[in-house]
């Protein structure tokens, strides 16, 4: 009886934290670095989150996109427990820049590298709606960001962008995450990517996801991997990148808007970054 104890109390000592653990990757992200359940009615956490308003382009925005970002409560709020944001047809002007929509996109105020990323979401459904989870490196210096050229100034791609989730403007029953970089040595550009059925999307919330360290970065919808990407040396993916949630409307992967759309919604649930 002795032994079959100790044996047992050894077990248990030697049992892996599976709590604590990644499941599918054998990382461990046990560390919450980074959350915004939105559980505080009103405007998003400035503590948190960055509005970028300042178009890059040209007085617009790249891909072609037909909206303004605005800082307005009206494009993102938070309410019962979700952040909404919106997505309006009305006429805004930004800097003499005269534009048919509005929506909101958002930096995080947090730089990482490696972890695991949750973002539980419910997408919008109309066509011409483009809704996005993703990364960029803080090193592009991009117009209007919220790190400027604190980690540097590459630029795009060299450096480096992950979409967890996109979604075009005419498939609303699947999603995509897609890979934009450039070779570090060859300053080349490339991209690669994957897509996966969710037929449910605008009606259900799922969780996208993303897990990342120095040898692979893998997507995932709910746990179904959606995409693995081989990480190396001379890819931009081993420094700080932040999260960016936005909802454009048309442009390259929105495609046309109804003549009738009047608003719609992305609707997070929580955002979670751990390390």
């Amino acid at each position: 009886m002795r032994t079959l104890i100790l044996l047992l109390i050894f077990i248990g000592l030697t049992r892996p934290n599976t709590d604590s653990k990644n499941k599918k990757s054998g990382t461990s992200y046990n560390k919450l670095a980074f959350s915004d359940e939105f559980d505080i009615a009103g405007r998003p956490d400035d503590q948190k989150w960055h509005y970028q308003v300042i178009p890059p382009n040209n007085g617009s925005w790249h891909n072609d996109e037909l909206q303004h970002y605005t800082d307005k409560e009206d494009n993102s709020h938070v309410s019962d427990g979700t952040l909404k944001i919106k997505a309006i047809k009305e006429q805004y002007s930004y800097n003499g820049s005269t534009k048919e929509y509005t929506s909101v996109r958002l930096n995080t105020k947090f730089a990482f590298t490696y972890g695991r990323v949750e973002v539980r979401a419910k997408l919008p459904g109309t066509a011409g709606t483009w809704p996005a989870i993703w990364t960029l490196g803080t090193n592009i210096n991009e117009t209007g960001n919220y790190f400027g050229d604190q980690y540097g100034s590459v630029g795009w791609p060299l450096c480096g962008e992950i979409d967890i989730m996109e979604q075009t403007g005419w498939d609303k029953n699947s999603t995509i995450s897609h890979f934009h970089w450039g070779d570090l040595n060859t300053e080349v550009y490339n991209d690669e990517g994957g897509e996966i059925a969710v037929v449910n999307a605008s009606s259900e919330y799922h969780i996208y996801s993303m897990e990342w360290n120095s040898d692979s970065i893998k997507t995932y919808v709910d746990d179904t991997l959606v995409h693995e990407f081989q990480n190396g040396s001379n890819k931009p993916f081993n420094h700080e990148h932040y999260l960016i949630l936005n909802l454009a409307i048309g442009g390259n992967l929105g495609g046309n808007v109804p003549v009738n759309f009047t608003e719609d919604i992305f609707e997070i649930d929580y955002v979670r970054i751990y390390q």
